[in-house]
């Protein structure tokens, strides 16, 4: 496998062959969007990799599409040359293209393109703020992607959430290869205290209950609503097991990296 840091949440992963993109963020720095009940949130970072020149793209794995830090307006006219979109099945309907695919969580589909090996897709557990937060930020989802036949999870995508007892419980039943954990610690002025995703130290600790080969974070810079955004991330890491402090992986910006 190998994986190409773009941004955000935004990573190009190559496996088998297949070219996938996780949450599209193209647009440059500066533009403030609004993401609902009076939050909103700067993004402070270009993308590593312009939207042009990111090649074709065979899947693109979208945790949702309601916010602009997980798909934004370049993002989101890209989609339309992606051959499979997947993303919840609320998200497919919005999105309203002929190869967009929706899922819920605990729900599969099979991937085929000539020429490559099948892919397993099943939507995993996500909850992207407190208990009862669903109808203010939506429905989310993450990402178990297998190699057909095989049980093992060659990448698991958390998506946007916190952690929950859900979420932990698949970390605990799936043998993970290599896991891309959203981080930041998401949280604005007008909710206070609330996170709508895991901080450092929550990520370390789906890290231990998932034990994957590899851990590669993600979401956490380039936006202004991470609260614990790469500094405390780093810390968690640190403060980590030896064991567990070094399956992370800290992508480069642009550059593809073998994991």
């Amino acid at each position: 496998m190998r994986i190409t840091r773009i941004g955000g949440p935004t990573l190009l992963v190559e496996l088998d062959g297949w070219r996938i993109l996780l949450d599209p963020t193209f647009d440059p720095p500066g533009r403030r969007y609004a993401f609902g009940a009076g939050t909103s949130s700067v993004k402070t970072r270009g993308p590593a990799i312009s939207v042009e020149d990111v090649g074709p793209v065979d899947v693109v794995l979208l945790s949702h599409d309601g916010h602009a830090d997980n798909l934004d307006d370049a993002g989101r006219a890209l989609l339309p040359r992606a051959k499979h979109v997947v993303t919840t099945a609320h998200g497919a309907r919005r999105l309203a293209l002929p190869h967009a695919i929706g899922l819920r969580p605990g729900e599969s589909r099979n991937l085929a393109l000539e020429g490559r090996p099948a892919l397993a897709v099943t939507a995993t557990p996500a909850r992207h703020g407190p208990p009862l937060s669903r109808p203010l930020v939506g429905p989310v989802v993450g990402f178990a992607v297998r190699r057909a036949g095989e049980e093992r999870v060659a990448l698991w995508v958390t998506g946007d959430t916190v952690l929950h007892r859900a979420l932990s419980a698949t970390a605990r039943r799936y043998d993970i290869d290599v896991a891309v954990v959203n981080v930041g610690g998401v949280g604005f002025p007008a909710t206070g205290p609330v996170k709508y995703t895991m901080t450092g130290p929550d990520a370390m600790r789906l890290v231990a209950d998932a034990d994957p080969r590899v851990v590669v974070p993600a979401h956490y810079d380039g936006w202004s609503h991470f609260r614990d955004g790469e500094q405390g991330l780093r810390a968690a890491v640190l403060a980590a097991p030896p064991a567990l402090r070094e399956r992370v992986v800290w992508l480069p910006d642009g550059e593809p990296v073998e994991v």
